[in-house]
């Protein structure tokens, strides 16, 4: 199996099922070596795949809602453990301190509501309940916030997969089209905020 076909939601969906696609969820939402897995297209290719009975949808929607939960709380801990020695960890294979302070910038601007906005960003969605964690913010609050962002970001994106493949005649055919265009929309938050950044420095 290639690295494209690792990557590729549709393909790890039938290589490790459901329970496989939940244990990606949790990772990706919170573990520090999580942040390259398509957490956005898993998702959307999921509910496409519930649209067709091929998986169980709310199986789906209570599953990778605890996962998403579960991964940034796990992520909240290991930064209120970890403190600011994150910031001088050495990079490595799964670690990129530009990851942190990409992070960092965003927790910075935005404070607590990052827990919930982060959800729809790559890179930042792993690292943004670490950062919470290092800032000591309260576990009540963060929770709070990561059972909001949690259940948008994890029912959202899954109901958008679900609707369309509804919706659409003969949406299988259309599978690979969708998802390319899922990966590319989950980066328009991070190409808006880096234009922004642009223009503030400018």
């Amino acid at each position: 199996m290639s690295l494209h076909d690792l990557l590729d939601p549709l393909v790890i969906i039938e290589t490790i099922g459901l329970l496989g696609m939940v244990l990606i969820i949790f990772a990706e939402s919170g573990l520090f070596f999580g942040f390259f897995l398509p957490g956005d297209s898993l998702l959307f290719t999921a509910g496409f795949l519930a649209s067709q009975d091929l998986i169980s949808i709310w199986w789906l929607l209570i599953l990778c809602f605890i996962a998403a939960v579960a991964g940034d709380s796990v992520g909240y801990w290991f930064g209120k453990k970890t403190g600011p020695m994150i910031f001088k960890r050495e990079d490595s294979m799964f670690f990129h301190k530009k990851h942190v302070e990409k992070a960092k910038a965003f927790y910075e601007r935005y404070g607590k509501k990052t827990i919930v906005l982060a959800r729809f960003i790559p890179v930042v969605r792993t690292f943004a309940p670490i950062l919470a964690g290092v800032a000591g913010m309260k576990y009540k609050i963060f929770l709070a916030y990561n059972i909001v962002g949690g259940f948008i970001w994890s029912w959202g994106i899954l109901g958008l997969g679900y609707i369309l493949g509804n919706i659409i005649p003969d949406a299988e055919k259309y599978l690979t089209l969708i998802i390319v265009l899922i990966v590319l929309t989950s980066f328009i938050p991070a190409i808006v905020e880096f234009i922004k950044n642009r223009k503030s420095k400018s």
